[in-house]
């Protein structure tokens, strides 16, 4: 194996259906520890054989999408969590919909308009997709109906409508109309010189019926009112007419109360918002074209037009004006969503925006100082004497951008080179490679404009790094640049010294305070020299040499992969105890999962920690006995990709920035890489892996009918020397409270 080391404790217990008991340390929470009573099972050279010609119907990825988040969705529905969280889970699955429409429903849709009946997309497939997706869908409805907004009631929070409006709210509101609003507005008759207008993806529309005659004499009496994306959707009532209450008000709810108004002479009858939703992914022939960046901006212009797959009405929208819209955007019933209450609830985050009670949210969460890294420090001289890990976001981002500032501002840096695929459009690290460039370092960077939903703002940050003097280059056509790294090269004497950062998440602030990641920084000359060839061979598109350490895609980290579980299986069957334990964001890369089934029916002992869409079911008797999958979903994003292996007394670990699908393993630029200091692997073996296998809390199980079942139970129980009433504790709770305690303690320890 690469990298062996002696086998820690850890992960090697046999998966069961019960839970290998944990030993916590004393504290108000509980905080996993490496448990010392894991015991190995040996290999099933004795199960029962499977019958012959049975095979293992996978899981559909679409649903497993849907399955993702309606365990968001729990979120929104426990009590326990503060009101506004409850609110901003229930707008992340309004937005995680969204782009599932956008990104996943089109080939459904397509199949069912042609009327195929065979393949993986068809008339039952988008049949199928479309009844889940509306189940998930009133379930938000409901719970926004039924449990959040009366909540929030009585809390002196409220969302008023025309008809519990006062009069001084309404001439205040109708005041706001005339000076914000209508100025915006140009509602559209439709006629033969009027036809249906563009309507904008995911855009805030109505659609009127009128009676009478236009201006002209003439009977148009279809309208279509299209609401600007620059007004805010969510209003404040001053203090003045809202009588001391939070009274806030939907731009819809305004602009449905001076509809009367925009058609003078004419009778508003049947009226409606409705919202359409499009397919968004680009697809750009890169062989085809001579510049990227040019093409990939000009479609970025016509994304908010494309095919649409959804239409969104009030639950009270007339048939015939239901009709009418799916007819215009060539849709059928199933693509028809009624309503009840505002056709967009991701925008109602600018309700939380506008909410200030601090009680009705979570704590506040400081991330502390990286325990790795010591403030003051210089990072060369720290690496110098060993690696060091970031695990984000309980521990600060802070000190990646701390990295990047140092190596700008010393002038024996040389170059920087930093691959970049979200970094969000207001970034300090673009701005630290921009004064890279100033102090006159070389800087190169490579920048994936392919990001979804990111290609604006990477694009703008390609063109001005590059009008500055940095070099720029967009990876290798037709691969998508996912990797993570950035390489600083040093003069130290007469030598160059290189250091690297390698991570599993993305170089974005924002984001890394929601999201999981390690963050790994390290001096070791053969893993930078790793990261030195894989920047070449992206720059020159020249044939990338043996690399030492590193495993990349689309070369051979799925080859990798397959042989190291591979092997396992191979070790188990000589009755060798064998382990993995992987944890990611999505499985469901065929040829893998056939060789994790393949090794667990040799007696590999399993665990798949698998946060969003897994395409393997578990427990499966005879074929996946011994796999166990699980997801995840806490307060923050999981993201971090860690892959466990143990063979006999021999483990390995690697963290990556794939996740196990076709698309990373074969059509991205991907990396993994190994943890090879004994501490650190077994930091993210307690941290990353043991601490997710005991979560009681916020852990669901994947059953063998593909169903997930939340963990709700104490995992400790029978536990010698605990006590009787031990609270179920999760993951990133624990680890929250780990590292609040150790940057106590160092804050303590300086005074």
């Amino acid at each position: 194996m690469d990298s062996p080391g002696r086998a820690s404790h850890s992960c090697h217990g046999s998966v069961t259906k019960s839970f290998d008991t944990v030993t916590f340390s004393h504290a108000t929470i509980p905080v996993p520890v490496v448990p010392d009573n894991f015991a190995s099972s040996p290999a099933l050279d004795d199960s029962p054989p499977v019958a012959a010609g049975s095979t293992l119907t996978l899981l559909d990825r679409d649903h497993s999408i849907l399955a993702f988040n309606e365990r968001v969705l729990d979120w929104a529905y426990r009590p326990e969590v503060p009101l506004i969280e409850r609110l901003r889970y229930l707008c992340i699955v309004s937005s995680n919909l969204d782009e599932f429409f956008e990104v996943r429903m089109a080939p459904h849709l397509a199949a069912n308009t042609a009327g195929d009946r065979k393949g993986n997309y068809t008339v039952d497939s988008f049949a199928r997709l479309s009844e889940a997706a509306h189940t998930l869908v009133g379930r938000q409805y409901a719970l926004y109906n039924g449990e959040l907004m009366p909540t929030f009631a009585k809390e002196g929070i409220h969302v008023i409508s025309h008809g519990e409006r006062n009069a001084a709210q309404r001439k205040w509101l109708s005041d706001y109309y005339e000076r914000e609003v209508r100025p915006l507005l140009i509602p559209v008759g439709l006629d033969p010189a009027h036809p249906f207008p563009q309507v904008a993806n995911k855009s805030l529309n109505f659609i009127v019926r009128l009676s009478g005659k236009d201006a002209f004499g003439r009977e148009n009496p279809i309208a279509i009112v299209k609401v600007p994306r620059v007004l805010p959707r969510m209003i404040a009532m001053p203090a003045r007419v809202s009588g001391g209450k939070k009274l806030f008000v939907a731009l819809s709810s305004i602009v449905r109360a001076h509809l009367q108004g925009m058609f003078p002479g004419r009778e508003v009858g049947d009226f409606s918002q409705f919202r359409v939703t499009r397919h968004s992914d680009l697809a750009v022939d890169e062989e085809d074209v001579k510049n990227l960046r040019t093409a990939l901006r000009q479609g970025l212009q016509h994304r908010h037009f494309g095919q649409a797959v959804r239409l969104e009405v009030s639950a009270s929208c007339a048939e015939s004006l239901a009709s009418f819209l799916l007819a215009q955007f060539d849709l059928p019933p199933e693509a028809l969503y009624r309503v009840h209450g505002p056709v967009n609830l991701a925008r109602l985050t600018q309700l939380i925006d506008l909410l200030e009670e601090p009680q009705l949210r979570f704590a506040p969460y400081q991330a502390s100082y990286p325990v790795s890294l010591s403030p003051g420090q210089s990072f060369f001289e720290r690496l110098q004497a060993g690696d060091a890990l970031i695990h984000q976001p309980f521990e600060s981002f802070e000190g990646v951008l701390a990295f990047l500032r140092e190596a700008v501002q010393d002038p024996q840096v040389l170059a920087i080179k930093q691959t970049i695929y979200r970094t969000g459009a207001d970034s300090e690290l673009m701005e630290l490679l921009r004064e890279a460039v100033r102090r006159g370092k070389e800087v190169t960077v490579v920048v994936e404009l392919k990001a979804r939903f990111d290609e604006e703002a990477n694009i703008n940050w390609a063109e001005m790094l590059e009008s500055i003097g940095a070099q720029v280059v967009y990876g290798v056509v037709g691969l998508k640049t996912h990797a993570k790294m950035l390489l600083v090269t040093r003069r130290e004497g007469k030598a160059m010294r290189r250091y690297g950062h390698l991570s599993t998440g993305n170089y974005n602030p924002r984001t890394a305070r929601l999201y999981t990641d390690i963050s790994h920084l390290t001096a070791d000359p053969l893993l930078t020299a790793d990261m030195e060839a894989v920047f070449v061979h992206m720059a020159s598109q020249s044939r990338l040499p043996k690399l030492n350490r590193m495993w990349m895609a689309p070369f051979d980290l799925h080859r990798n992969l397959i042989a190291r579980i591979d092997a396992l299986g191979a070790a188990a069957v000589r009755g060798v105890p064998a382990r993995i334990v992987v944890k990611m964001n999505a499985l469901t890369d065929e040829a893998l999962i056939a060789s994790l089934v393949g090794a667990g029916r040799k007696g590999v002992k399993i665990d798949l920690i698998v946060r969003g869409a897994c395409t393997l079911p578990a427990q499966v008797p005879g074929l996946t006995d011994n796999i166990r999958v699980r997801s995840v979903i806490g307060r923050f994003l999981e993201h971090s990709r860690v892959f466990y292996f143990r063979e006999g007394e021999d483990e390995a670990l690697y963290l990556s920035s794939a996740d196990w699908m076709n698309r990373n393993m074969l059509r991205r630029i991907e990396l993994a890489w190994p943890v090879t200091d004994p501490v650190l692997r077994q930091r993210l073996i307690d941290e990353c892996l043991v601490a997710y296998l005991h979560d009681g809390r916020d852990a669901w199980d994947l059953g063998a009918d593909g169903s997930y079942r939340r963990v709700n139970h104490d995992t400790h129980q029978g536990e010698e020397g605990a006590p009787r009433a031990v609270q179920a504790h999760g993951a990133q709770t624990a680890l929250m409270v780990r590292y609040s305690s150790r940057g106590r303690s160092r804050a303590a320890s300086r005074v």
